[in-house]
Parts: C-alpha cells; structure tokens; sequence
C-alpha cells in the first residue's frame, strides 16, 4: 500500500503571519515519522478571489480543488481571530466540497486561549464537508510558545500531543480512503 499524503494547511494570509513557522515544525515532526507523505499547503500560494465576487474560473481556484483532491487527510494549522477562524481560511474552505469529503483532519491551534473557539468553529465547518475531525488537539499560547508573539518557541510538551494528533490522523485517513 501506498503512502497516504497529508496536507498541512497554514490557515492564515496576511503579512507577518506566524502559521509558517507552526506549520514548519508540525511537518518536522510529522517527517521524521515516516509513516505518510506530508507537505505544507498555504491558501496564500492560491490567490483565490472571495468566493461569489468572480465568475470562478481563475487559476487558483482549480489549482486549489486538484491539491485537495490529491491528498487524503489535513492537518489544519489554526490562528484565532475574534473567536473564529479566518476569513481567508473560510473562504478556501468553501471553495472546494467534494475535495474534502471522506477525508480525516487534525487541528493545531494558537491564540491567547490556544485557539480554541477557532478549533471548536472549524469542527462545525468540517461536520458539514463530511471531514471526520480527530480529537487530539495541540494547543499553542501566544503568551508561552512565541515570543513578542511573532517567533515561534513552542514547549517540548506539545511534542507528544503533535505525534497523538497525527497518529489519528494517518489511521482515519487510511480508514476513509476505502471510501473514495
């Protein structure tokens, strides 16, 4: 059997974000696992328009449904923003349906609380797309895992949760996979 390929999705577009750097140590992590293929996936790399305001047929759009289509599960990196996601992360996820269903996701999440409420609102989202979300959850403070809340230091206990999350993320991912 093949390798499944997980994406790691960096929900975040705008200047000075800090989802590279997260997403960056969860795919070091995740890399020296060996037991999937995984890359990052930044929704800024895509351009998309906000969704409704074109005639949907640039580039990045279909671009963004093919990179989805090719993977088998996420790992969806999370910052908190008045008690939600981001606008950009929620309209890359409603440019795409079918692409995500019958797929598992994990969450990473940062905010003053961890990025809880961002987490508990993307759950919702993805009950609707048919993505079975796992129950590990690594949480990151801006007040303990950054410094002046742009360098990424995270603490060496976050490290078992990561391994936990992606252990439930490859085993569902194989498991859905019999259904696409």
């Amino acid at each position: 059997m093949s390798k499944l390929n997980i994406g790691i999705i960096l929900g975040s577009t705008r200047d000075g974000r800090v989802s590279p750097q997260v997403g960056e140590w969860v795919k070091g992590i995740a890399d020296k696992r060996g037991d999937a293929n995984y890359e990052i996936v930044d929704i800024a790399d895509f351009k998309l328009p906000f969704l409704g305001t074109t005639d949907g047929t640039e580039p990045g759009i279909a671009a963004w449904n093919e990179k989805l289509a090719n993977l088998d599960g996420f790992v969806f990196i999370v910052q908190e923003y008045n008690h939600s996601i981001t606008g950009a992360l929620k309209n890359a996820i409603d440019f795409a349906r079918e692409a995500w269903n019958n797929k598992a996701a994990g969450i990473v999440s940062y905010g003053s609380t961890g990025g809880a409420r961002a987490a508990e609102h993307l759950r919702g989202i993805m009950g609707e797309l048919l993505i079975a979300d796992v129950r590990v959850h690594p949480t990151l403070s801006l007040f303990t895992d950054f410094e002046n809340f742009s360098v990424f230091k995270p603490q060496d206990l976050h490290l078992d949760n990561v391994n936990a999350m992606l252990d439930q993320v490859v085993a569902w991912s194989g498991a859905l996979k019999v259904l696409r």
